[in-house]
């Protein structure tokens, strides 16, 4: 882990990873800390870096994000649900439902074996499904491909739809607020909420609990008094870097070189679902009340973390957002193992 090879990647891949972040935010991005270092660990991955970052390292920056959308969140998910809770299941339902019919015509199409098409195409809890997809008999290094293709996907497509319809003139967003707002005393009170969320939820084995169980306590306590979010830019900062750095130092130079016949079907798919996905979200701006960035990043087929690192950056409806992405979570980890199991049913020349 020390050796010095390994220190000197790691050194270069922080100074890269700083000088994109850096042009990326200059270029007014937002979530230029999560873009610019994911962009960066997929070259240092596939160049065959053999970097890595720690799965308590991942939950520990998951828990701080989970903090900082606390500070908006509040009980608004728990109203936005109930005010339009059977749209937001339509939206949920039509995600899903996209990414299985995604499934389906890679394991027909013969692009991938069917259990792994069906486990890679589900829109959204890439860690849980790569998990899960061994236990059914996929390949869960392809299937780990599949999934982060899909996450850098969502999160190029989302910030590039962010900087075009986003106001970039004035800093806004949760981030900012929460960053201003730092004192010693509501730093301290927010890694304690961190601590205690992410340990009670990954002890109840919550899926992606690191980040739901601090933002539902962190909510709880902002919003009846008892403790305020906030935390320093700097820690932010390092949140947002090393979320992208777990995403993109998964990508591999072998992984990449046996995928290479699927990856045409791959990116088709993956592009084919962003569309699809953007097309429902226009649909709901004349059905709710919601602007259509906020309709876009709620229905955007990535993972929770990295839309959430997105949403808190612009001034879009945070609830509505993550009140989508949460449940759509839920669903998918409970869907997945049928659609998985049914799509590899269909396979040609499986059984």
């Amino acid at each position: 882990m020390f050796a010095p090879r390994t220190l000197g990647l790691w050194a270069a891949l922080v100074l890269a990873s700083g000088a994109l972040a850096m042009a990326l935010n200059w270029a007014a991005f937002p979530a230029a800390l999560l873009l610019g270092p994911m962009l960066c660990a997929i070259a240092f991955g596939v160049r065959g870096a053999r970097l890595s970052v720690s799965k308590s390292g991942f939950q520990a920056a998951q828990a701080m994000i989970g903090c900082l959308v606390a500070k908006a969140v509040t009980a608004e998910i728990v109203a936005t649900l109930a005010a339009d809770g059977l749209l937001i299941l339509a939206v949920v339902l039509v995600t899903v439902l996209v990414g299985a019919c995604v499934g389906w015509l890679l394991t027909r199409l013969r692009v991938l074996p069917g259990t792994t098409a069906a486990w890679g195409s589900s829109p959204g809890g890439a860690a849980a499904m790569v998990a899960m997809s061994e236990a059914y008999g996929a390949d869960p290094r392809l299937v780990a491909f599949m999934q982060y293709v899909r996450v850098v996907a969502v999160v190029l497509s989302a910030s590039i739809m962010a900087r075009l319809l986003a106001d970039t003139s004035a800093p806004g967003g949760v981030a900012a607020a929460a960053a201003e707002a730092s004192t010693p005393l509501s730093v301290a009170a927010t890694l304690a909420v961190a601590a205690a969320g992410a340990g009670l939820a990954l002890s109840l084995r919550m899926p992606a609990g690191a980040l739901i169980g601090p933002m539902l306590l962190g909510a709880v306590l902002h919003a009846t008094g008892v403790a305020t979010m906030a935390m320093p830019a700097l820690l932010l900062d390092l949140a947002y870097a090393t979320i992208g750095w777990y995403v993109g130092l998964r990508f591999r130079e072998e992984t990449l070189r046996e995928t290479v016949s699927a990856l045409p079907g791959i990116l088709l798919a993956t592009l084919g679902v962003i569309a699809l996905c953007g097309v429902w979200a226009y649909g709901l701006t004349f059905l709710l009340p919601v602007d259509f960035l906020t309709a876009y990043l709620a229905t955007s087929p990535g993972g929770l973390d990295s839309v959430a690192i997105i949403a808190v950056g612009t001034r879009v409806d945070l609830s509505f957002v993550l009140a989508v992405q949460t449940l759509r979570l839920f669903v998918v980890l409970i869907t997945g193992p049928v659609l998985a199991k049914w799509i590899a049913r269909g396979a040609p020349g499986q059984s």
